[in-house]
């Protein structure tokens, strides 16, 4: 078998991290190139790295998240009432091993989404499966997904996450639809799976705005028993923007 056969096979075993490395070894010097023991271990480092980049890619495509936010440029000042130290103790996504929610609030402006948004593509580059939804979205979702038939379809593909993120919570009414998909999805991934919920309410409204007394309590309990809470300050980022 020679070189171009042996490129051919790797590239059709789809090793494509290893294709390029053993590709890249063979315009080397014969004088440098690696000894077969080495190549071997390149090779398979240059595939994992290559695996690992396309499931982030992945990920993050199907992530759908509203913003192209990154963990450095979230601003951590006493004046949002959000500290460096709060960012690292999140940057590492153990919230998401632990099956921890984050439940962050604060008003209009003020970072909640982007810093959810970060969060998820974080997880993201770390492994793990995320998806993004704001409210309204959802709740059309979830309607629309009842009316064809294909609620449980979308559920258990909600599911299969593991971080679910709802942005701008108490914004778009809740039906009876939507309380009844929400607390399914919270029910199943509760103590092993993470949410991420942003709010201009305060989460003691919360309770009022679901609305039906036994689905609010089933729900709250859920979201909140094992729960980080973050509580955003200062002005709208959007109105300092403006201002530049």
């Amino acid at each position: 078998m020679n070189n171009q056969e042996t490129i051919d096979h790797l590239e059709g075993l789809k090793l494509k991290g290893m294709a390029q490395t053993f590709k890249a070894s063979l315009n080397m010097p014969v004088q440098e190139r690696p000894t077969a023991e080495q190549l071997i271990g390149k090779m398979a480092e240059a595939e994992l790295f290559y695996r690992n980049q396309r499931r982030t890619e992945m990920y993050l495509k199907t992530s759908k998240l509203r913003y192209n936010a990154v963990m450095e440029e979230i601003i951590c000042t006493a004046d949002r009432n959000f500290t460096k130290d709060q960012l690292l103790a999140l940057s590492d996504c153990s919230f998401i091993n632990k099956a921890e929610n984050l439940l962050i609030e604060g008003k209009t402006g003020c970072g909640k989404s982007y810093l959810a948004c970060a969060l998820g593509r974080q997880a993201c580059y770390l492994g793990y499966r995320v998806e993004y939804f704001s409210m309204n979205k959802f709740v059309e979702k979830i309607a629309l997904s009842k009316i064809d038939g294909t609620l449980l379809k979308v559920i258990n593909h909600i599911e299969k996450n593991d971080l679910i993120i709802f942005d701008d919570f108490g914004l778009q009414p809740l039906d009876n639809n939507s309380r009844l998909a929400l607390l399914q999805i919270l029910e199943d991934c509760y103590e092993r799976k993470a949410v991420i919920i942003t709010s201009q309410l305060p989460i003691k409204k919360w309770y009022d705005y679901i609305g039906e007394p036994t689905l609010a309590d089933a729900i709250m309990d859920r979201l909140t028993s094992n729960a980080n809470r973050i509580e955003l300050k200062g002005e709208s980022m959007r109105r300092k923007k403006q201002y530049k």
